[in-house]
């Protein structure tokens, strides 16, 4: 039986000295790529074909020599080819949704799911949770990592879970008013769901009990927190995770600072790669986040490459590093016309007209032999009425302008009326797709 979470102050790793964590980082790294090497026979003919063996890891800049994991490896030896223990020492597997390929499969032993949880608690406490909180699990339950990650960890920490998951708006609004939770752990596009439900049933959300919340599984910027807090009346911080590293709790940002996720580095070591050349960059620099794992037994990742593009910033409220706003990802990444785009672009652009929702869809297609864009955005409820004849126009105009003038690329904005552009039950759907597959 695991040992309980200390909740009552912060874990003696969380406040040591950076040579001391980095010797535990090389132990721990030492161990577990000599685990996927012994056990992992696909990585192990990797390594070779590498020319590289685990006896040549004597420093943390040593793990530089050894080949990337990608999702294409898992994909590859689908289901349980890049496991490292049988399948019978698994209390459980968890896999992604499969949007393209197969489905990326990772399986925890019960060491793994102890830690997890640990992480997720030491996560939530970071965020300003406290045990006896009650705490409100809006991400989905089932094979997606987030409802369960989410809700042993806030177990572990003592609090009170209200496991509803993904949907229902209508009833989640009820049960946040009936059950008065002071936490709500949910992506930020869904959050802003809730938040519109509560206004349509006349509820000030800034009265509702919820006090902090946790928001993951999909990028966002700093003007949709500041739109979130400003409505709902909480303080919105930014946790980190993807199903192959371990699931969230991989970073969380700490509340008294809310300066970007702080990297667990006992568990897991992070890089920034050069996303063309996997070429190692220094600290400050934007690339490719790629994260090993140093304690996972069930699913050991060596240099596993994120595709989320960031940049490592030094400690400021625990003694570890953080990693700064996702600013898109290398395999996501639109090319319209010869212009690099990403998503997150034009939501600070949609962001910052105060007569537009936090809502937004881009729909690609191809006109001839030309991409073509169309960016659909919706007012706000509480101003569409009001709008002056010719208001929808001039806003279209302007939209249009910034998207050709800050990101440089032509496309036709849609202003839509309240509640059009398409609702999600969790991830955003932010990008539709149409052009023809080459």
């Amino acid at each position: 039986m695991s040992e309980p979470y200390q909740a009552e102050g912060l874990e003696a790793v969380e406040t040591t000295d950076r040579e001391a964590l980095q010797a535990l980082q090389l132990e721990r790294l030492q161990w577990s790529v000599r685990r996927a090497y012994e056990r992992v026979e696909p990585y192990r003919t990797k390594c070779m074909s590498h020319g590289v063996h685990p006896d040549a890891l004597q420093s943390l800049a040593d793990l530089t020599r050894f080949p990337f994991t990608a999702k294409q490896d898992l994909r590859e030896h689908y289901p349980f080819g890049l496991f490292a223990v049988p399948t019978q020492d698994l209390v459980r597997i968890h896999a992604s949704s499969g949007t393209t390929g197969k489905p990326t499969v990772v399986g925890y032993t019960q060491n793994d799911i102890d830690t997890w949880a640990n992480l997720v608690a030491r996560s939530i406490r970071a965020a300003g949770g406290r045990r006896g909180d009650r705490v409100h699990v809006s991400y989905g339950y089932g094979l997606f990592t987030g409802g369960l990650g989410a809700h042993y960890g806030a177990e572990r920490l003592g609090c009170t879970v209200i496991p509803f998951g993904g949907g229902q708006t209508e009833r989640q609004v009820q049960l946040i008013r009936d059950f008065e939770p002071r936490i709500i752990m949910v992506t930020p596009s869904y959050v802003l769901n809730i938040i519109e439900e509560m206004e349509k049933q006349g509820m000030d959300p800034r009265t509702s009990s919820l006090e902090i919340g946790i928001f993951g599984a999909e990028p966002w910027t700093e003007n949709m927190r500041s739109e979130i807090e400003e409505r709902l009346g909480i303080d919105a911080v930014d946790i980190y995770g993807l199903s192959e590293v371990m699931g969230p709790g991989v970073a969380q940002e700490c509340l008294e600072t809310k300066d970007g996720p702080t990297i667990w580095e006992d568990h897991f070591y992070p890089e920034i790669i050069d996303p063309e050349t996997g070429e190692a960059m220094a600290d400050g620099e934007e690339g490719e986040l790629v994260f090993t794992t140093l304690t996972k037994e069930g699913l050991p990742m060596i240099r596993y490459r994120t595709r989320d593009l960031t940049r490592l910033l030094p400690p400021t409220a625990r003694a570890m590093r953080r990693m700064g706003k996702i600013t898109g990802r290398s395999d996501d990444m639109l090319i319209i016309r010869g212009v690099n785009v990403f998503p997150s672009q034009i939501e600070e652009l949609v962001l910052k007209q105060p007569r537009l929702a936090p809502m937004y869809q881009l729909v690609l297609s191809r006109d001839g032999h030309m991409d073509s864009l169309e960016v659909k955005v919706e007012v706000r409820a509480e101003v569409a009425d009001a709008l002056p004849e010719g208001e929808i126009q001039s806003i279209t105009r302007e939209l249009q302008h910034q998207i050709k003038s800050y990101i440089g690329v032509n496309g036709r904005v849609n202003v839509l009326p309240p509640d059009t552009v398409e609702r999600s039950m969790g991830k955003a759907r932010r990008v539709v797709d149409n052009r023809p597959k080459d």
